[in-house]
């Protein structure tokens, strides 16, 4: 018999489930175009939802399900909770732009988008193979319907089909390796797989093997070099609306895994995927900034710039062990997960602005679409400006201090070859603000193209001011995030 544990570790999941059913079952009577009750009770749902779920960060402790299988600690819950608010702030940004194109009609988006994050959490909370598995499934399933949402787009149908077609590749390489490191321990709990793989009575060889396969699974859901070839396609190719849900909060779930799998699951083979990091991140800040360069497509270069931003998230991961010692790990692992949450704060403003300018039949994509936009709206050409400072790594934006934070990790640790990372990383890093910049004189010295005023509804001017400013002040303020991603991970790992 089930305890009563086991339900409390996943209520926020199982009111999320319900909410998901009610509104899919509330849509089929709904006939308006707009879908304006459906998305009312989808924000109140899902502000539940992230309210249930501070409480449970907040209460700094860590519960165990379903015979371990299930697992509600500090840092699962704050990144499950920053996740909800991410899909909120992505259905607000995104609602008008579905609604001019058709996407609401049928009413599938908010309930695929509560599915979506619900494979997130699920994927956050599994201490289970076959639980973080199965989340990974749910999230990515629903990714690909919702990029094919326009049903009537070639460009858009093109996108999901690659999606799906690579992402069952890489969701069979991290199948496999899961399976190879269930066949070496003979278990699929992850506190008993670091238990095994420590007491040294498994061969070497079998266990480097399975996580060759784990580790390539996890590079695509981060969609690091060289995993990376669907962002760049899937980014441009989905409705925007869609590509800012694909590219925000599955991020902070793909964090998560990369914890629970290789951190609390398999970190006496540190050594081992510490190396494999160190070639994925070296891949992607050379390739995500020398290839954006080049890009004329908005989306297209966001896209670049977002495999570039994942290997900084890469090298605070491969920082948090040096020659079996630990004690920079929780430094290094809660550097990382700052970044990751500031950097899909800075996303959500970026891709708001994109999908703000996006008119019925005219896709603001081109970087070119943005000229002269401090002429046409100073506060929203302001947003995009901070958000490109911040991508950028400028102070005092919030991006300056992600990346010290990171790079402080690299040389903390005291390794020789981290210290060269660093020094790779910052380069890149400059190379990098050239293409940021050069958006920054579109929108400020360029003549815009047309006159037209931009206008938004009061939720998204709202939401959108706040989400800039967020980004700005966290940057001058950051000590309060930090604090709270390093107490969640020194709470939830116990270094």
């Amino acid at each position: 018999m089930i305890d009563t544990i086991s339900w409390i570790t996943v209520y926020p999941e199982i009111v999320l489930l319900a909410m998901a059913c009610i509104i899919a079952l509330v849509d089929l009577g709904v006939k308006s175009p707009r879908r304006t009750g459906t998305y009312a009770l989808t924000l109140l749902s899902l502000g539940v939802v992230a309210i249930l779920q501070g409480l449970y960060a907040s209460g700094n402790t860590t519960l165990y399900g379903f015979g371990n299988m299930v697992v509600s600690d500090p840092m699962g819950n704050w990144l499950k909770c920053f996740a909800t608010i991410a899909v909120m702030i992505t259905l607000v940004y995104g609602r008008p732009y579905a609604g001019d194109r058709g996407m609401l009609q049928g009413g599938e988006m908010f309930t695929l988008s509560m599915f979506a994050l619900l494979g997130m959490s699920v994927m956050i909370s599994g201490n289970n193979f076959l639980v973080i598995y199965m989340g990974l499934e749910l999230l990515t399933l629903s990714s690909y319907a919702l990029v094919a949402l326009r049903r009537d787009n070639a460009t858009a149908s093109e996108a999901a089909m690659k999606y799906f077609v690579l992402g069952a590749l890489a969701s069979g390489f991290l199948l496999y390796g899961l399976s190879m490191m269930y066949g070496a321990t003979g278990t699929l709990e992850v506190g008993q797989v670091f238990k095994v793989i420590a007491s040294g009575q498994v061969k070497h060889q079998v266990l480097v093997f399975g996580l060759v396969f784990v580790v390539a699974g996890l590079a695509f859901k981060l969609g690091v070099v060289p995993f990376h070839m669907w962002i760049p396609d899937v980014y441009q190719g989905a409705p925007t609306a869609v590509t800012l849900m694909i590219g925000g909060a599955p991020k902070l779930a793909a964090f998560a895994i990369c914890i629970r799998l290789l951190v609390e699951g398999m970190l006496p083979l540190a050594i081992d995927w510490q190396q494999m990091l160190v070639v994925l991140s070296v891949g992607s800040l050379a390739l995500g900034n020398l290839a954006a360069i080049a890009q004329t497509n908005l989306k297209r270069m966001l896209a670049y710039s977002t495999i570039s931003q994942m290997g900084f998230v890469l090298l605070g991961l491969l920082s948090g062990v040096v020659n079996g010692n630990t004690l920079s790990a929780a430094n290094a692992y809660s550097s990382s997960m700052f970044y990751v949450i500031t950097y899909v704060l800075t996303t959500l403003a970026s891709f708001g602005v994109i999908l703000l300018l996006a008119r019925e039949g005219f896709e603001s994509e081109e970087i070119s679409d943005l000229a002269g936009l401090n002429e046409r709206s100073p506060l929203y050409a302001a947003v995009m400006a901070i958000c490109l400072f911040s991508m950028a790594g400028i102070p005092p934006m919030v991006g300056f201090y992600a990346k010290l934070s990171v790079l402080q990790a690299l040389i903390a640790s005291g390794y020789t070859g981290y210290i060269a990372l660093a020094v790779f990383a910052v380069m890149m890093s400059l190379i990098g603000a050239f293409y940021y910049l050069r958006v920054v004189k579109v929108m400020y010295f360029d003549a815009p193209i047309t006159a037209t005023t931009v206008s938004a509804p009061l939720d998204v001017r709202a939401v959108l001011s706040i989400n800039g400013a967020l980004v700005l002040i966290l940057g001058i303020v950051p000590g309060g995030l930090m604090t709270l991603c390093a107490r969640a991970i020194v709470l939830t790992l116990g270094t």
